[in-house]
């Protein structure tokens, strides 16, 4: 199975876009928003029914940012996927996934330390990670540029056979 994972976009017409793109070529099977989505507008084009003429069909899951503040966000999510509120706890294909926008440090640790969760996916921090921690894949795809943080986000793709990851640059 082909999740993708994304993070951050916060209204970026061209990140959400160049994601959605990225899910679409790689044949999603799943995706998850790890929150700041923002706006009801930037959730809509993750519905596989709006990817033009790409034979998108992936289930999508999405969980609160600490930019989420549109009231409607969460039924917008929910008219063609799933709004997790602030966690999700996944298990797609048989691999669990964490899913928790990385607004306490402590939290995050937790959840990948606990040894639960085969991956631990997160945003919040507009920093790319990708690191294994005794067995537990701790996963950020990034975000928008923010000063001090300009590397471009990505879209990332898990496939959950094989155990790969592979980054797809948004930029």
């Amino acid at each position: 199975m082909l999740v993708g994972v994304v993070s951050d976009t916060h209204d970026n017409a061209q990140y959400v876009e160049a994601a959605v793109d990225a899910f679409a070529d790689a044949g999603a099977d799943a995706v998850i928003h790890c929150g700041d989505i923002v706006a009801p507008f930037s959730a809509s084009p993750f519905d596989p029914d709006a990817v033009d003429a790409s034979g998108a069909d992936w289930e999508f899951h999405a969980v609160r940012g600490n930019n989420d503040g549109e009231w409607a966000l969460a039924d917008a999510v929910d008219a063609f996927g799933t709004y997790h509120g602030e966690f999700a706890s996944l298990t797609l294909d048989g691999t669990a996934f964490a899913v928790y926008h990385g607004t306490s440090e402590p939290i995050v640790d937790a959840l990948v330390a606990s040894g639960s969760y085969d991956y631990v996916c997160r945003g919040h921090t507009h920093e790319r990670v990708h690191e294994d921690r005794e067995g537990t894949v701790h996963l950020n795809p990034g975000g928008v540029p923010i000063p001090g943080r300009e590397e471009e986000p990505a879209a990332v793709i898990v496939d959950t056979e094989s155990g790969d990851v592979t980054v797809h640059d948004l930029g």
